[in-house]
């Protein structure tokens, strides 16, 4: 279990000196956070079926990204590894890039029915280990998470929010998935991965941008 000082920054420290709250900091680390993976935290997390997943670049900009898959597509290894897949995206590689070259990670479980969240934060590495990905038909790397602190929050300011379905793109068991919308986009098809070159003409043909914004609108994108 970490220390208040291990645990917190000196602007943290600052800042709760000044708001009368160190005392309450102080507490908190010793009621909350640990340093490895309990059976409350991984009984949560395989429960999940998405996370908020934090990275940072290298010059120290931060993104946060939406994850989601099957419940349970983040599997605990053991007390201080976790894995995840990486499904196809935009092309972009901002969050795997950012792991790439600066590792640390942010995760954050959210529970928006109970309320109840858990936040994971360690140091991540991206693998294309053979044994690892058989574990996630569909995707095209894995995560690999050591994981430094866990720990729980307050659920006060959490919204309840009703589970509607599960997203039709999650991979099935064969890793297949429907061809997303945004991949019909006119504009977009000379510049489209070679996998998915022509795809669009059998998938129901191009869509303008217009057409798509309206199916974001929707809800049937």
């Amino acid at each position: 279990m970490p220390t208040p000082t291990e645990f917190y920054t000196d602007a943290q420290r600052a800042l709760q000196k000044d708001g009368q709250h160190e005392k309450l900091a102080e507490v908190v680390v010793h009621a909350i956070v640990r340093d490895a993976l309990e059976d409350i935290h991984t009984d949560y997390i395989n429960s999940r079926d998405y996370f908020f997943l934090s990275t940072v670049s290298a010059d120290g900009m931060p993104t946060v990204s939406y994850k989601g898959g099957a419940v349970g597509f983040v599997k605990v290894m053991g007390p201080n590894r976790l894995i995840f897949p990486n499904y196809d995206g935009n092309g972009m590689w901002f969050s795997m890039g950012n792991i790439d070259e600066a590792a640390k990670v942010g995760l954050l479980f959210m529970d928006m029915v109970t309320p109840w969240r858990i936040r994971v934060q360690g140091n991540a590495k991206l693998s294309k280990d053979p044994e690892l990905m058989a574990q996630f038909p569909g995707c095209n790397m894995v995560v690999d998470v050591d994981v430094a602190v866990v720990f729980q929050n307050c659920a006060r300011y959490i919204h309840k929010h009703a589970r509607l379905e599960t997203s039709p793109y999650v991979p099935a068991k064969d890793g297949s998935q429907p061809f997303p919308a945004w991949k019909r986009i006119d504009g977009l098809q000379p510049v489209l991965h070679p996998d998915d070159q022509g795809r669009a003409s059998t998938e129901g043909g191009t869509l303008t941008e217009e057409e798509y914004l309206n199916k974001v609108l929707q809800g049937t994108s």
